[in-house]
């Protein structure tokens, strides 16, 4: 452990003199413009706004090489560094222009919203000891087939019915092949990923290119009445699709009902020692069936995001691997649905920077800051969640002695 945070107090220091590299490359004299809505702008020196979260980041660096802060200061100093990497990209993209930063929380919120149904359906999963990997798979096929229900009867709220029961009979298939079939559960999820890329292609070019129907309307976007108007927090909390706002309360529910009820203890029992929980009368077979159906039908809903709440149509590989960031996702965040939900909230801020800085008009290529949203997937999973401990029967089969 103290091996892994002198690493990242090294990460640190690294940073701070980079940025701080950054900040002298740039003139003296440019502002950077931060608009907040009806709140009003924000004009900051660019330069020394780079100078000051560098030399920020190099002491809480130097800090952590000198003496090794205690584990809830270490939350702090990467709170800190994040934030400063933050402020520095917002700075340096919104330099001669402005920049919209209401929009741009806004938007991490929605774009977040399938990352963290993801980790929650993944979550659900191994808290009960099964691996599914077959998230991504999941999305994919219920974004095509609740398109398809939504085309033929011209409603987007049937479509996503239909993406919640294909979500649902796809994780029974994954439930009967590893819990009674006693198949590899990585070799599973494999299996459905791959399923899922070939029958939705062909559903794509034989069923929706050839249908003369008219795409439905994406779901509707609901103004929450009174709290949608109060400025600064009306428009990035309060203006948005259902689907959006369907996931904070299942985020809630779901750490309720896993932590403080008979369900959520039988579920982590499962998890941790399954022969412990079979002796004391929990049917382990049932509840794994149970959460790896639940987790099923969280994927579909999605999958519906992509499909009928977002572009209102379905493209070929729409998902582009949210389900494997989702799994990031539910890892950087302890298995704990609260955790889980902060961690798709980091990944889809950086989903919607690195789309904001491309209407910005930053002189990088396109297909550099489209990679963002992966590299810091890998960066999170390489180096920064340190010692991450699954259930304990995660992944294991269970057989009943008889």
């Amino acid at each position: 452990m103290q091996s892994h945070a002198k690493g990242l107090s090294l990460s640190y220091v690294l940073c701070g003199v980079g940025l701080a590299g950054w900040g002298l490359t740039i003139a003296p004299e440019a502002l950077s413009t931060l608009r907040f809505g009806t709140l009003g702008l924000l004009q900051l020196p660019t330069q020394r706004t780079l100078l000051v979260c560098g030399v920020v980041a190099l002491c809480t660096g130097v800090w952590g090489v000198v003496a090794t802060p205690a584990s809830r200061l270490q939350a702090l100093r990467l709170g800190i560094n994040v934030l400063g990497i933050v402020c520095s990209v917002l700075v340096w993209a919104s330099m001669h222009q402005r920049l919209e930063v209401l929009g741009l929380l806004a938007q991490s919120l929605r774009l977040a919203t399938p990352i963290a149904l993801g980790a929650l359906a993944g979550l659900l999963c191994e808290r009960c000891g099964v691996v599914n990997i077959g998230i991504e798979g999941m999305m994919l096929t219920t974004a095509c087939l609740g398109f398809t229900g939504a085309l033929y009867t011209a409603n987007a709220w049937i479509g996503v019915v239909a993406a919640l029961l294909v979500g649902g009979v796809l994780a029974a298939g994954h439930a009967t092949l590893t819990i009674h079939g006693k198949m590899d559960q990585i070799i599973s999820g494999i299996v459905l990923n791959i399923f899922a890329v070939g029958i939705t292609g062909f559903l794509r070019r034989a069923v929706l290119l050839q249908n003369p129907r008219s795409a439905p309307a994406v779901l509707p976007l609901w103004h929450i009445p009174l709290v949608s108007d109060i400025p600064g927090l009306g428009p990035i909390f309060f203006r948005h699709q259902p689907l959006v706002y369907s996931t904070w309360l299942l985020v809630l529910g779901v750490h309720i009902l896993l932590f403080y009820t008979p369900w959520g203890l039988r579920t982590r029992a499962v998890g941790e020692h399954p022969r412990a929980a079979d002796t004391l009368g929990v049917h382990v077979y049932t509840v794994r069936y149970g959460n790896v159906i639940a987790s099923g039908i969280l994927a579909g809903l999605g999958g519906a995001w992509f499909s009928l709440e977002t572009v209102g149509t379905f493209d070929d590989m729409m998902t582009g691997g949210k389900g494997f960031i989702a799994l990031a996702a539910m890892i950087f965040g302890k298995w704990r649905p609260l955790g889980a939900f902060g961690s798709a909230l980091l990944f889809g801020f950086v989903d919607a920077l690195q789309i904001k800085l491309q209407i910005a008009g930053v002189h990088i290529p396109y297909q550099f800051l489209s990679m963002a949203p992966y590299v810091v997937t890998m960066v999170v999973l390489a180096g920064l969640i340190g010692r991450a401990v699954p259930p304990a029967a995660v992944g294991q089969p269970y057989e009943r002695s008889t």
